[in-house]
Parts: structure tokens; sequence; C-alpha cells
């Protein structure tokens, strides 16, 4: 976490809208375009615990109580689309519907919950970890 509190100044808060988190982190970083300021790490979010995105992901000087990260998502079979969202402890579940992100009214990416639970499914247990996981959309490729 040392490199991340030397990048920003005392008092940096980072609190991104969805349509920022979308229209300009992840466009860039699907891009491969330089971000302005360097303050959402690349993680293995299938290799970490929820407890321990706290030490990988803080950014400054103060407590938090929300994380920003890339992540790849990792799929269940080589050859297949199904999303292998598990870790060594537990899952991360959807619920809900996809939330539409829009850019002046034009639509650029939606945006997922998930809900950690401990153990394995179908008989894991609900915790209160939630993360939004986001993805580029256009109204082309709906």
């Amino acid at each position: 976490m040392d490199s991340m509190e030397s990048c920003v100044p005392p008092g940096f808060r980072f609190h991104p809208t969805d349509e920022e988190l979308v229209g300009y982190y992840l466009r860039k970083k699907v891009a491969s375009q330089k971000i302005d300021l360097d303050v959402i790490r690349d993680i293995d979010l299938y290799r970490i615990e929820p407890w321990d995105l706290t030490e990988h992901c803080g950014i400054g000087y103060e407590e938090q109580n929300e994380w920003y990260f890339f992540s790849f998502k990792d799929r269940k079979y080589p050859t297949g689309t199904r999303t292998n969202r598990a870790t060594m402890a537990g899952f991360w579940k959807a619920t809900g519907r996809d939330k539409a992100v829009h850019e002046r009214s034009r639509l650029i990416g939606m945006r997922k919950t998930l809900v950690f639970y401990k153990g394995r499914a179908p008989n894991g247990q609900k915790t209160d970890w939630i993360m939004h996981e986001y993805r580029l959309e256009t109204d082309e490729n709906k």
C-alpha cells in the first residue's frame, strides 16, 4: 500500500460516479490508454478474500469502506462463457438486475451487483460484503 499512498496528496478522496468509472477509467483501461492518476489497482479478485481488499486497494491515508480495482473475469471452463466467481473461502453471487450506466443519455455500460457468500453454493452463508461489477456496453451491442 505504500506505493499507493505516495501517489495521492493528503486529503485526497476518490468518489467517482458510475459514469466516470465506466466512461473514463474502464474505457481507458480496456483501450490500454494512460489514466491520469493511477489510483485503481489491478488485482486477481479470485485469489483475494473480500476482507483482504483493504490492504491491496486502499487509497490515501484515511479509513475507507469502498475500494476500487480492476480484475479480469475468470472463466469457469476454458471454452465456456460461465464466469467463475469463487475464492478459497466462498463465492460472489449476482443479485438483482443489471443497472444501465448512461453518459448524456447514451448507454455506455452496465453495473452488476454481487454479494459474497462464505462456503460453497448452494449452502453458502450470506455476508455483508457487496461488490459492483462494471462492464462496457453500447446501444449497438446490447
